[in-house]
């Protein structure tokens, strides 16, 4: 397996992997990740000059879409400003190039089918997929809590809403045999289990409640 690496730069956070890894595996990891609004697989290159840079481009556009019967539009960014063309007209020279490669893709610059984004950093980064990811705030950001968690929709339900507004979440289950069975306490774990997908590692207390059930009872 690959080791990943993440970094921050110019408002985007960048997951870099060295070795073999599983594309799909790792969106669906990142789809649980509160605080990430998108995931964009990209295409990395070394920053050419334009005949270079719309090589690679158009050979993304083929690889991504084999059959290049799309509308789309360009959106190209150019934060490295010594880039010797500026966004407007990397939209208009790489949409071209497009169209010369694909005579079959047409422009739409309102409603298009792809949305191919070309941003120009200290390297290139070329996507036109993004993913939506769960939003909310990054766990950690807000303190923390104890969350009552029974065996029912609304308890893990009210865990995860808490924890995805970057509130740390650990839980507590009364335990009550014989009044409650290992079955019931087996259904809480398991749903600790799915919640803590998304709020990072979760301590479940589990609290035996009979003597106290019974001390109740008593008066």
């Amino acid at each position: 397996d690959g080791l990943f690496h993440t970094y921050k730069a110019q408002g985007r956070v960048y997951v870099d992997c060295d070795g073999d890894y599983d594309g799909d595996e790792v969106v669906e990891a990142l789809k649980r990740v509160f605080g990430i609004v998108g995931i964009c697989p990209v295409v990395r290159k070394e920053v050419k000059d334009p005949e270079g840079l719309k090589k690679d481009v158009t050979a993304y556009v083929g690889e991504m879409y084999p059959q290049a019967d799309k509308t789309f539009k360009v959106e190209a960014r150019r934060a490295n400003k010594r880039y010797p063309m500026n966004s407007m007209e990397l939209n208009c020279a790489l949409g071209e190039a497009v169209l010369d490669a694909y005579p079959e893709m047409k422009v739409d610059v309102h409603d298009p089918e792809v949305r191919l984004n070309v941003e120009i950093r200290e390297e290139v980064y070329i996507y036109s997929e993004i993913i939506p990811g769960p939003g909310g705030m990054p766990v950690g950001t807000a303190g923390k809590a104890m969350l009552l968690l029974s065996g029912g929709i609304d308890s893990p339900v009210a865990g995860w809403m808490t924890a995805k507004r970057g509130v740390v979440v650990d839980a507590v289950y009364f335990h009550a045999p014989p009044y409650t069975s290992e079955r019931a306490k087996q259904k809480v774990v398991d749903l600790a289990k799915i919640v803590s997908k998304y709020s990072g590692p979760m301590n479940l207390y589990v609290v035996n409640f009979t003597d106290i059930q019974m001390y109740i009872y008593d008066k």
